[in-house]
């Protein structure tokens, strides 16, 4: 088949590509490389005026004119390829929000994909209407949205999630709900507000491609080393506050038996080399399941402190710690929990070859490819 991924997130699409074309198929991957983790793509977006004195330069147009900047490059850009976006048999959006414009703009661009191919599916991966509201109506018991309602950080810090329940963008979702086949959540954060939404397809979850990332066994005679990378514009939305606020406490009780590494907005094939001597992995706090930079972590045998709640636990019929360690939004509670891998390393062996397993069970690419083309053939 002739497939287009449209839209890039961690390397979501990336690894599906690849997966893909191993079993046959025909695929274009467009994106914009997801920010300052520059993941690749056939087709590459340029956003100049996300970062820099580009973006101040945007803000400052637009406060003038209404006129967004960005949008209008990733229109222009979308225009001079866009005979190549026509034809497929299969397109996946990588959620509702795909080039990253003003919903105006997004309307117009995904309005050509929807007319020119066959059938387009959509992913919920990222922020997007339906987990933001299900996060602002605190449906979750703590979420994406807890550290904005405890009043950590300002309103434009939690903006690029609130922008999904903004009237403009509530009517570019419901426009791309009316037009696509149907939907698939790629972790139990998107999958739980799509339960019984009657064109959700079900959870299809992160694709990881294992042939990259090497298992290696962890050796704990020496100090236990705990990695903790910081994404800045995310510090309070992923918890790193929380998690610093544990390593404190625990520097004044363990210091002589541990190695601390924190790093800042690394591309992401620098993160992945950043943490090869790392035992521990500091992910996340406000999420129910694993993204990206969690699952090649425990793909490579680390212990990870991220999502593994309850619900989580029982879809994958899994037990507390088995394979991640479930980061509470409690400082206190990551400490006690850091301290039993310090004091006792041999649950970082047995929880590190777990983690390996599981990613391979679960999250391979390959076999996240077919049950991806069982989906679109039969919907």
């Amino acid at each position: 088949m002739k497939i287009l991924l449209l839209g890039e997130y961690n390397a979501s699409h990336f690894n599906l590509k690849q997966a893909l074309i191993a079993l046959g198929h025909q695929v274009l991957l467009v994106g914009h490389g997801d920010g300052f983790k520059k993941r690749s793509a056939d087709i590459l977006f340029k956003q100049r005026f996300q970062r820099g004195f580009w973006y101040y330069f945007r803000r400052v147009i637009h406060r003038l004119t209404k006129l967004d900047l960005n949008s209008i490059s990733m229109s222009s850009q979308f225009k001079k390829h866009q005979s190549k976006f026509k034809d497929f048999d299969i397109v996946q959006l990588i959620n509702e929000r795909p080039f990253g414009c003003v919903p105006k703009t997004e309307l117009e661009l995904l309005a050509y994909i929807f007319k020119h191919n066959k059938k387009v599916f959509l992913l919920s991966n990222g922020t997007d209407y339906v987990s933001v509201k299900f996060a602002m109506d605190k449906k979750y018991r703590y979420g994406i949205l807890t550290p904005y309602f405890e009043g950590k950080g300002s309103y434009k810090d939690f903006l690029p999630a609130l922008i999904y329940l903004s009237p403009g963008h509530k009517i570019l979702h419901d426009f791309v709900y009316d037009n696509i086949r149907g939907v698939c959540s790629s972790d139990l954060d998107y999958h739980l507000p799509l339960l019984g939404h009657p064109k959700h397809l079900g959870l299809m979850p992160h694709p990881i491609f294992l042939e990259n990332l090497s298992f290696k066994r962890l050796d704990t005679s020496g100090k236990i080393v705990i990695f903790h990378g910081i994404n800045s514009r995310n510090y309070f939305k992923k918890g790193n506050d929380i998690f610093e606020q544990a390593l404190l406490k625990l520097k004044s009780t363990h210091a002589d038996r541990i190695l601390i590494k924190t790093v800042k907005d690394l591309p992401h094939q620098e993160y992945l080399e950043a943490y090869n001597d790392a035992h521990i992995v500091l992910d996340m706090v406000y999420a129910y399941d694993q993204g990206y930079n969690a699952l090649e972590s425990m793909a490579k045998g680390k212990v990870v402190f991220t999502g593994a709640e309850q619900e989580w636990l029982d879809y994958y019929q899994l037990k507390e710690d088995e394979v991640a360690i479930n980061a509470l939004p409690d400082p206190d509670q990551i400490y006690v929990k850091l301290c039993e891998l310090i004091d006792n390393p041999s649950l970082i062996d047995k929880i590190s070859r777990s983690a390996r397993i599981f990613v391979e069970k679960t999250h391979d690419a390959h076999l996240i490819a077919r049950r991806s083309l069982k989906i679109w053939q039969r919907s």
